[in-house]
């Protein structure tokens, strides 16, 4: 696909990010560019509706006017999603295993490969969906997605509180509040 370094969409661009489930459904949001550079794109999407994860031992929420700043990497096999609440106070983070990242004009796509990493405010993290495999998870893939998983959380404990301290550097709460305030027409 295209050369993330020369694609010709600007900072503050609409940029459409579409998944692409196993079943080979589509979601798709709308979303704004934050930062694209080297191997790296970063959008901002603001959560229209409230959601919550829950996991055997604990549940996470994201209200309605809450925000996540979405990482994609080209050459890693994980995207990750930074949540905060309309205060910019850290709600938690969501990693999904995937492949075939890609972004051609204002389109970022990648295809989701089902597991999930679900990171909580404290620190503890838990795997997810791994009962909706269609075949055990090492056989899965031919392997790729637990040997990502697993490359994911070998690092999870340095990685993810450095990239929450650069996003909190890099986009600051206070530059971030326009996109918050609710449409007028």
């Amino acid at each position: 696909m295209t050369n993330w370094d020369t694609f010709n969409i600007q900072i503050h661009d609409k940029v459409i990010e579409r998944k692409i489930r196993y079943n080979t459904t589509i979601v798709e949001h709308s979303c704004m560019l934050l930062e694209a550079k080297n191997q790296n794109i970063v959008l901002f999407h603001k959560i229209a509706t409230s959601f919550t994860m829950i996991t055997d031992q604990n549940k996470l929420t994201i209200p309605e006017g809450s925000y996540t700043l979405a990482y994609y990497w080209k050459d890693q096999p994980f995207n990750l999603y930074i949540w905060r609440d309309k205060n910019g106070n850290y709600l938690g983070s969501y990693f999904n295993i995937v492949k075939n990242t890609c972004l051609a004009d204002n389109l970022l796509s990648f295809e989701d490969l089902i597991i999930d990493v679900v990171v909580f405010p404290n620190g503890d993290y838990f795997i997810l969906d791994e009962d909706e495999l269609p075949k055990p998870l090492a056989q899965f893939e031919n392997g790729f997605v637990l040997q990502s998983l697993n490359s994911l959380i070998d690092i999870i404990d340095s990685f993810l509180p450095q990239t929450i301290s650069e996003a909190s550097t890099t986009f600051k709460h206070e530059k971030i509040l326009p996109w918050l305030e609710p449409c007028k027409d």
